[in-house]
């Protein structure tokens, strides 16, 4: 009778587990909504990387910060679930070398096909995005994975805490080794002046350490509740209050210093200014440890509104395809209408429209996102796992 009782506390204490993971999935993926509808109909008003405080207005500056959790979210919970995977809730651990091999590649797949075509409606130029970044790391843990934990460790906090020293190599296009550093760690074209252009958005480098260090939390998850909580809420202070001693002072972490602005609004968006392509120590500090907090508090305080965001964060990847064909689709749409309105774009003229567009968009897909979160729960077909 007690062990059954214990059995059944421990599941229960699994779907918790489990359901954060999706719920902090799901977060992000809204927030992910919102940065698409901006960057669809605000392109505009464009921003760089790091972003000029003299031309972003704050509403814009912070819309665009938000993002700035969604990439590392989803590669470090991607090495978490590899993790989940090998250590199966009932049977003999498994080998995930194979599933994040064959993943990473139908994400690369995927990238140059379906989801550059769905940004442009043309496949002239292959944008090497987020999902190509995901799908190089994790091609990349499936390769380090056999590694000793230590090592594996020591590789993932290597790169993590010291790709900003790599910041002042770089290799012009004409030199060897340009492709290989352009992939790794600098923006680029690979091809150009061709039939089809490519150019690597997300340089992988960074984001290898942060797929490396999300697997090796995966011992977090086999933890009782409460010590993982505590846990993941060390964790966070941790990544804040480095990110607070490195930026605070400007030690260490990013490409520019922050300075004392005219406006304490204008200081407080220059210290949170931070260099995502590649993604900064100081940008991963501070994006690590809103993850680690919003992890602990979706498990620590459950409230019924999470289903609405763990529905989107079941289906991460029906959903990011599924948003980005309705943006499409709505920006043809505007463009028949109303034509380019806002020189050779169509768009809105504030950023409180992208606000609205984005809650009705989220509202919209709710039903379909549903649907697809319960077919894929009472299927078990193979393909349904790559969604």
């Amino acid at each position: 009778m007690n062990s059954d009782i214990l059995q059944h506390s421990q599941s229960i204490e699994i779907k918790k587990r489990i359901h954060s993971i999706d719920i902090m999935r799901g977060l992000v993926i809204l927030i992910m909504i919102l940065d698409h509808v901006r960057e669809r109909f605000f392109l505009h008003h464009q921003v760089s990387d790091p972003m000029d405080l003299t031309t972003t207005d704050p509403a814009l500056f912070w819309s665009r910060f938000a993002a700035h959790l969604c990439a590392p979210t989803f590669i470090f919970l991607t090495g978490l679930s590899a993790y989940l995977y090998s250590q199966p809730r009932q049977g003999k651990p498994r080998d995930a070398s194979a599933f994040l091999f064959k993943r990473g590649i139908f994400l690369i797949v995927l990238e140059i096909t379906l989801i550059c075509f769905s940004w442009l409606g043309t496949l002239s130029t292959l944008y090497l995005q987020v999902i190509w970044a995901i799908g190089l790391s994790m091609i990349a843990l499936a390769v380090l994975i056999k590694l000793p934990k230590y090592l594996l460790l020591m590789i993932g906090l290597a790169i993590v805490f010291g790709h900003n020293l790599l910041t002042q190599i770089h290799f012009n296009p004409e030199e060897i080794g340009y492709s290989l550093w352009t992939i790794l760690h600098d923006r680029g074209y690979l091809i150009t002046n061709s039939v089809v252009n490519v150019k690597v958005s997300y340089p992988v480098l960074p984001w290898i350490g942060v797929i490396i260090l999300g697997y090796l939390a995966g011992p977090l998850y086999q933890q009782t509740a409460a010590l993982r909580q505590k846990n993941l809420l060390k964790l966070a202070l941790f990544c804040l209050s480095t990110f607070a001693v490195l930026r605070g002072f400007n030690l260490y972490g990013e490409t520019l210093d922050w300075q004392i602005q005219a406006h304490c609004y204008q200081t407080l968006m220059d210290i949170f200014n931070l260099t995502k392509y590649p993604p900064s120590l100081n940008f991963l500090l501070i994006t690590g440890s809103m993850m680690f907090a919003g992890l602990y508090l979706f498990e620590r305080f459950p409230a019924n509104w999470h289903r609405f965001i763990q529905t989107f964060g079941s289906v991460p990847m029906f959903v990011y395809i599924l948003h980005l064909y309705v943006l499409l689709i709505l920006y043809m749409l505007g463009q028949l209408i109303w034509g380019n309105n806002q020189g050779i774009y169509f768009g809105v003229n504030h950023i409180s429209w992208i606000w609205l567009i984005t809650l009705l968009l989220i509202a919209a897909l709710y039903k379909p996102v549903a649907w697809f979160s319960q077919y894929k729960r009472k299927h078990q077909y193979v393909w349904l796992k790559y969604l």
